[in-house]
């Protein structure tokens, strides 16, 4: 599973960042790094908590962040 990070910047400066393929997977930060890295963290949280309830299919078995 590859996925692409997409940012932007909200009206009142914060960074927002998100991954299109895993739905609601987004996160906030002062600065953009932060925002992908709050991003990432929360997005492999999701993938483990997909195994773990055993929704597994074979683009789980590798994940790649495309920042």
């Amino acid at each position: 599973m590859k996925l692409n990070v997409e940012t932007g910047r909200e009206t009142d400066g914060r960074w927002i960042a998100e991954f299109p393929e895993i739905p609601g997977v987004l996160a906030y930060g002062v600065s953009e790094a932060e925002a992908k890295a709050k991003v990432q963290a929360l997005a492999l949280r999701v993938v483990a908590d997909r195994l773990e309830h055993g929704e597994t299919s074979p683009d789980l078995l590798e994940v790649t962040f495309n920042a």
